[in-house]
């Protein structure tokens, strides 16, 4: 038995299947059910049932997987140990946001990061906040950025910054007239559309809508942000869209209105997050220090934006 046949069990254990796990292990189908077959005949038990449409693992099977994994995060552990040994500001880092946050913060962090720390691969992955969170103990990602409160316990998390949401109401609706900040007690008078569940945005979203006597839009949830936008724009209702997602280099779109809230607006808190027995601690402090110092200055300074976006689209 040996680190690689593990790999493989794991696969197959993620894809039910020898041509998808094969392929993600880089190697072929036959190599792969060959060295499955061994480490059974090593282990004198069954791991796996075959069968013509999938693959399931047997009780061991799964047993084993779970052990497996634990094996593989170690290795992994060990490795970037070396690497930090060699340099503990190179190689590569796998960090995990959620769907409404990757694509609007990276435009703001990437090149401070590049710059902070010009040796590190930050390696992207995009899911939704439970994924993350198990990925993460799992060992298959470094940190995660995700809003709280999450079932973060146990991690490490570092405050990371505070993201006010704004009103996205389509044109010719009755506060795309005004400028300035509006009372979220408007939302009381207006259906919001949201994203489906599973997104930790509708429960944000919802928190604030329930907290001012808001509906959800009955017969629509969003799949992702940008549908959302597109559909406020399209005249079908309004929504609350994260700051980030409201200024540029988001581009805005015809028909669509931003207003910022007055304050208290409504926000959420985002962290970073990893294991406590990571090697890439203090690399992820620094990563984390670098967001602290360029995201709240383009938050403050993102109203006026936003009112701008009021008069242009008007």
């Amino acid at each position: 038995m040996n680190i690689r046949d593990l790999e493989y069990l794991v696969a197959l254990s993620e894809h039910r299947h020898f041509g998808r796990a094969a392929a993600a292990c880089f190697v072929s189908q036959p190599t792969l059910s060959m060295q499955m077959k061994k480490l059974e005949s090593h282990l004198g038990v069954p791991l796996i049932e075959r069968s013509a449409r999938s693959v399931l693992l047997t009780a061991a099977g799964e047993a084993v997987v779970a052990r497996a994994r634990s094996v593989l995060n170690e290795v992994r552990d060990i490795e970037s140990i070396a690497r930090q040994a060699r340099n503990p500001r190179s190689g590569s880092l796998r960090l995990g946001m959620f769907p409404t946050l990757g694509p609007y913060l990276l435009p703001h962090v990437l090149q401070p990061w590049q710059q902070a720390l010009p040796e590190l691969e930050v390696l992207l992955v995009e899911e939704k906040t439970a994924v993350l969170i198990e990925r993460l103990h799992a060992g298959s990602l470094d940190a995660i950025a995700v809003a709280v409160p999450s079932a973060l316990d146990g991690l490490v998390t570092e405050p990371l910054f505070t993201e006010p949401f704004d009103l996205a109401v389509p044109a010719g609706h009755p506060l795309a007239a005004g400028s300035g900040p509006v009372s979220r007690d408007v939302l009381g008078e207006t259906d919001v559309l949201l994203l489906e569940d599973g997104h930790c945005l509708r429960d944000q979203a919802l928190e604030v809508c329930r907290s001012a006597g808001s509906r959800e839009r009955d017969g629509f949830r969003a799949t992702s942000l940008e549908t959302l936008r597109y559909m406020v724009a399209a005249g079908v209702g309004t929504t609350l869209l994260p700051r980030l997602a409201a200024i540029p280099p988001v581009a805005p779109l015809p028909g669509l209105v931003i207003r910022p809230f007055g304050a208290p607006a409504p926000s959420r808190s985002i962290v970073l997050a990893w294991r406590p027995s990571s090697t890439h601690a203090a690399v992820l402090a620094e990563l984390a220090q670098v967001v602290r110092d360029a995201v709240p200055g383009v938050l403050a300074g993102a109203a006026g934006e936003a009112v701008a976006w009021v008069s242009s689209a008007g």
